[in-house]
């Protein structure tokens, strides 16, 4: 099986690297998550999320040894920097959700998650307040103007989320641009957002959470979304009703895992370079865990921990394959003489050259 060859840097910090190693990928997500390798049972469960890919665009995986991580003892000097192209890679602001009536349930009884009454759970009150507080810092650290693209899952807590972060100001009449959200939408009891001056929306199924079993994360139609979330481009997403959630089997870890590095691939079919993306603490918690599981402890503690509600986390994403086909903006290509002005090791490597043809 070819190796993923894509890898997530921490922002000035430690390389991390993500490989799926020979020996499978259900098992190195297994033991990422510090859980025993999968049974043959777990290995059939069915995975059927489509990736998005446009037409014609297939990404490609290399076998690509991985580069040194810097291990508890024995370090090596240099061992713990890397370099990488500057157009090879792109930031990815992760975040997990705000709370949602789900999270409440569940904190309070683990069965409260079998409930249909969560179907779909919306944010809580105070879920909306930490977005309030997710949305002043976004704003006031700068990142509001840097992000050229916001993905979401495709679920309410989620878009509810996303809108409320990184949407426009408040929605008012008169202006000729459809909403993000609109008014009440999803019981929120908050204004229309709008989406004036604010980078556009995508909804993603390969970023969902955990499929199948709880009906909090069984999404709803796409034709009631739309005009919740009009300025939200669901034309990703194929089925209009959820044909990935399934009521008596729950996606297994390493599944996740795996959609989820196929997300970080389909990333690099996108022309933007600072892009956020709303999520699920599960979906990041099995991605991220296999990204990091061959790195240095503190980095892979670091980066795979769980998130919290409305938690957001700064990333570097390293294509180390060609899967993406950018062109450096930055690099210029200069001349080297052909004189006297030869740099010095190139003009020693050419009477080395001389010297051996005479």
């Amino acid at each position: 099986m070819s190796s993923r060859v894509i890898h997530l840097l921490l922002l000035c910090s430690t390389t991390t690297t993500t490989t799926v190693p020979g020996g499978g990928p259900a098992a190195a997500a297994a033991a990422a998550a510090g859980a025993p390798p999968p049974s043959s049972s777990s290995s059939s469960v069915r995975v059927r999320v489509q990736v998005g890919l446009p037409p014609g665009r297939r990404a490609k995986s290399r076998l690509v040894l991985p580069p040194r991580c810097a291990s508890s003892a024995g370090m090596e000097p240099g061992a713990t920097t890397a370099l990488y192209p500057l157009h090879r890679c792109k930031t990815i602001y992760l975040v997990r959700h705000a709370q949602g009536i789900h999270n409440v349930a569940g904190e309070k009884d683990f069965g409260a998650y079998m409930s249909h009454d969560l179907f779909d759970a919306q944010l809580t009150p105070l879920g909306w307040s930490q977005v309030d507080g997710l949305r002043e810092h976004v704003k006031k650290s700068g990142l509001a103007e840097k992000i050229e693209l916001v993905i979401s899952s495709p679920l309410l807590r989620t878009m509810q989320t996303a809108v409320g972060v990184f949407g426009g100001e408040k929605y008012t009449d008169g202006v000729n641009a459809p909403p993000l959200m609109v008014e009440n939408a999803g019981h929120s009891g908050r204004p229309a957002v709008s989406s004036l001056n604010c980078p556009p929306f995508i909804a993603v199924e390969t970023c969902r959470e955990h499929l199948g079993v709880h009906p909090c994360d069984k999404r709803r139609s796409i034709t009631e979304y739309r005009p919740l979330f009009p300025a939200i481009d669901f034309s990703l997403i194929e089925n209009d009703e959820d044909v990935l959630w399934e009521p008596d089997v729950r996606e297994a870890n390493e599944a996740v895992a795996l959609r989820g590095m196929k997300f970080m691939d389909w990333l690099w079919t996108r022309e933007e370079k600072e892009i956020a993306i709303v999520s699920h603490s599960g979906f990041l918690f099995h991605t991220l865990s296999m990204y990091s599981k061959e790195c240095h402890p503190t980095i892979r503690d670091e980066v795979s921990k769980h998130f919290a509600n409305c938690e957001l986390r700064s990333m570097v994403l390293v294509d180390r394959s060609m899967l993406g086909s950018y062109s450096p903006r930055f690099n210029y290509p200069g001349k080297i003489p052909a004189g006297l002005d030869l740099p010095s090791d190139i003009a020693d490597k050419k009477l080395v050259e001389e010297a051996e043809k005479n």
